[in-house]
């Protein structure tokens, strides 16, 4: 899921900085357990320059970098709470910015852009879609790529997100806590939904909203088209397979 401290917070008893090192414990980076953070993983070695567009808290710049990564790593996200923990990490540079700034703020050049953890769903308004995608193309070095994730609206993923199927964790303070999440409504390819952060008595702590847009191949590719993109690869799963009526994601690499 995306960061949940990128959300309009409805109730908010549970800090953000806490909402924020709670994402790590809820989304760890770990490319030899998930197949999704090993395929971005390899990308990101292979590129000597890399930006990462929604970095959240970090963690995949950071990892990179204690794996071998030597070139320039760059981190952009509009989430504050969530910089001040990647930057406790001063081996890779990080800036307060959303997509549409991603050229204009980091001086471009990158062999490199990425979109993890389906963070490309938050782009929900035509506009935002194409203000973001020419500044991605914008920040890429000439043949750079693009590398993002996109729920497949087909697999309709919302329908588990649900309050019965919430999950008890303890946070980095020891903390247990209870996370759910509610969908408010369907409008179109745009779900909008609550995340919930709680004691384990039901006791609410935290609600955030949050709207995401799905889109399927054809509009997706319109999209990456129109922004001066060529899609170079696209698959359905985590293992190079293509996309099929039962794919579950649409992966995308898209050249400058």
């Amino acid at each position: 899921m995306p960061n949940p401290d990128r959300r309009p917070t409805l109730h908010r008893v549970y800090s953000d900085a806490a909402a924020a090192a709670l994402y790590d414990v809820l989304n760890p980076w770990n490319p030899e357990t998930y197949p999704s953070d090993a395929f971005h993983h390899r990308l990101v070695l292979a590129a000597g320059s890399v930006l990462d567009v929604g970095c959240g808290t970090g963690t995949m710049l950071g990892y990179a970098r204690d794996h071998g990564h030597t070139g320039r790593l760059v981190g952009i996200d509009p989430d504050r709470a969530a910089l001040d923990r990647a930057r406790r990490r001063t081996d890779v540079e990080w800036f307060e910015a959303t997509a549409a700034e991603a050229d204009t703020r980091t001086g471009g050049g990158f062999e490199l852009a990425v979109m993890t953890g389906h963070a490309f769903q938050v782009l929900v308004t035509d506009e935002e879609l194409r203000r973001s995608l020419a500044a991605i193309h914008a920040s890429l070095a000439p043949g750079g790529r693009f590398a993002f994730e996109t729920r497949h609206p087909q697999a309709r993923a919302w329908l588990d997100w649900i309050p019965a199927n919430a999950a008890d964790v303890v946070d980095p303070t020891g903390r247990t806590l209870r996370t759910w999440h509610d969908v408010e409504s369907v409008d179109a390819d745009v779900v909008t939904f609550t995340g919930t952060t709680a004691d384990p008595d039901g006791t609410v702590l935290r609600v955030d909203r949050s709207r995401l847009r799905f889109l399927d191949v054809p509009a997706l590719n319109g999209f990456l088209v129109t922004a001066g993109f060529t899609i170079e690869a696209q698959y359905g799963d985590w293992e190079h397979g293509r996309v099929t009526p039962s794919s579950r994601e649409i992966v995308t690499i898209a050249r400058r």
